[in-house]
């Protein structure tokens, strides 16, 4: 008894120096422990940008079927953005957690401010074309035109505001490669609280503000994400960080932004190859009409609340190889990717085996009713039973990132999405005409397939010898 009370005191300790951030260096001591002080900020990171997505699709979802829709089209082609925004931010922690292991906070620094510049500029295209092309996209993505009439404005000032987007992703990347991974927590209370407030407000209206639909969600989202961005520069300018960026440090460092781009081309490419195949599973979904769009697109949502967290063990495992990589203790870093994978899976078996037994009551709880419901529950069954898989394939994808090995990640994604993922899917709910399942199905193989081949890849252990 008295050993319990002494492990759940201990939990508490830890858990307080987690979220405030008071650990920052994890080349040394316990790799169990490392794993908890860097997952905990990380997992709870997640599992607010995944409880943000919930609400929003319960706010949405009392709009209209197509408001519903609409998001679900415009996600796909907005992870286009986040296939950048992660490529470079994968680039970011790569390199700023090497030179946080070789302890050279001014080279962490020089790398923070190449980023913010790099991705501004990427920013500042993309929005471009939501702004002047909202329509023309919902219609490339096979939205009807009464969808696209009512959807457009989304569209419109999601993609707008793709510079709060990219600059939330890459500057949080910046933290967490430090070992600040408490910063970033907090940087995603602030924008997802914020958007938890506001939405209701513009999607209803609520005194002067009018009701705007489903354009209102776009709206509260850009604005909280936009308001975490300026907390974000006022962390890296204040000093609030082990990274402090001055005045003097906003030049153009060509040799350091390239070395960047470098690491980030291998990032992006796995991405994008990644987001478009979601992009074209979404346009394959579409030809079975709004109501199993909407049930998938919910299912998506839902899986995301749990996936968040899992991705968040998985930001752990990057960070902990790169510190570790830069403190020259390969051993160690490869260690603690098998201790995350191992956390990982455990939680998701507990998760496929609640969206087994419940996933109707859970779509449910979106939408009332029976065709979307059914659409939603049978992707949550079907795609939550390869959860075991997928939590290892994320700690492991992450892990070659965190080495600065984009090129190997980007290689499986090829195979798997493009050369194995699509074809199935088009082969089994359109030619074999299985309808939706197909697409769930395919999903679930080619993820399965991920984690299978980046254990052999990573027990190769080449990883070990990239240079960044």
């Amino acid at each position: 008894m008295k050993s319990s009370k002494l492990s759940i005191k201990r939990f508490f300790q830890y858990l307080k120096i987690a979220i405030t951030g008071k650990e920052q260096d994890f080349t040394t001591g316990s790799i169990r422990r490392a794993i908890f002080m860097l997952s905990i900020p990380m997992i709870l990171e997640m599992l607010m940008e995944s409880t943000f997505a919930l609400v929003d699709m319960i706010f949405v979802s009392r709009v209209s079927t197509n408001a519903i829709a609409t998001v679900v089209l415009t996600e796909s082609v907005i992870t286009l953005i986040y296939a950048v925004a992660i490529g470079l931010s994968m680039a970011a922690t790569a390199v700023v957690a090497r030179r946080t292991g070789e302890k050279d906070m001014d080279g962490a620094s020089k790398t923070a401010v190449q980023t913010i510049i790099l991705g501004s500029a990427v920013a500042a295209i993309i929005g471009s074309l939501g702004i002047i092309f909202p329509k023309e996209i919902l219609g490339l993505m096979g939205g009807e035109p009464d969808l696209i009439a009512e959807g457009y404005g989304y569209t419109r000032v999601l993609m707008g505001g793709s510079i709060t987007v990219v600059l939330l992703f890459l500057i949080n990347a910046i933290f967490r490669g430090a070992g600040d991974a408490s910063i970033a927590m907090w940087m995603l209370v602030i924008s997802n609280g914020l958007n938890i407030i506001l939405d209701p407000m513009f999607i209803f209206g609520f005194g002067p503000i009018p009701a705007y639909g489903v354009e209102g969600a776009a709206i509260a989202t850009t604005i909280g994400r936009g308001t975490a961005v300026i907390g974000q520069l006022l962390v890296l300018f204040y000093g609030w960080s082990r990274i402090k960026v001055g005045f003097k440090d906003i030049v153009l460092r060509l040799d350091i932004m390239w070395n960047l781009i470098k690491v980030s081309l291998g990032g992006i490419g796995q991405f994008l190859i990644a987001t478009s195949s979601w992009v074209f599973l979404t346009r394959i979904m579409s030809e079975f009409g709004s109501a199993v769009l909407a049930g998938y697109g919910i299912s998506i949502r839902v899986m995301m609340f749990t996936l968040m967290p899992s991705w968040g063990m998985s930001n752990a495992a990057a960070t902990l190889v790169g510190q570790n990589l830069g403190a020259e203790q390969p051993e160690r870093a490869e260690k603690s990717v098998w201790k995350t994978g191992k956390y990982n899976a455990t939680f998701m078996v507990a998760v496929s085996l609640i969206y087994l037994f419940f996933a109707k009551t859970i779509v449910g709880l979106f939408k009332d009713q029976p065709d979307v419901i059914d659409a939603g529950a049978l992707s949550l069954q079907v795609i939550a039973a390869g959860y075991v898989f997928y939590a290892y394939g994320m700690v492991l994808i992450q892990s070659f990132n965190g080495a600065g090995d984009t090129k190997t990640p980007t290689v499986i994604n090829f195979f798997c999405f493009w050369l194995f993922q699509l074809p199935l899917a088009y082969l089994l709910a359109i030619q074999m005409d299985w309808g939706p399942l197909g697409v769930y199905l395919a999903i679930t193989v080619a993820e399965t397939l991920i984690a299978v081949v980046s254990m052999h890849w990573f027990k190769k252990g080449k990883w070990k010898l990239v240079k960044v």
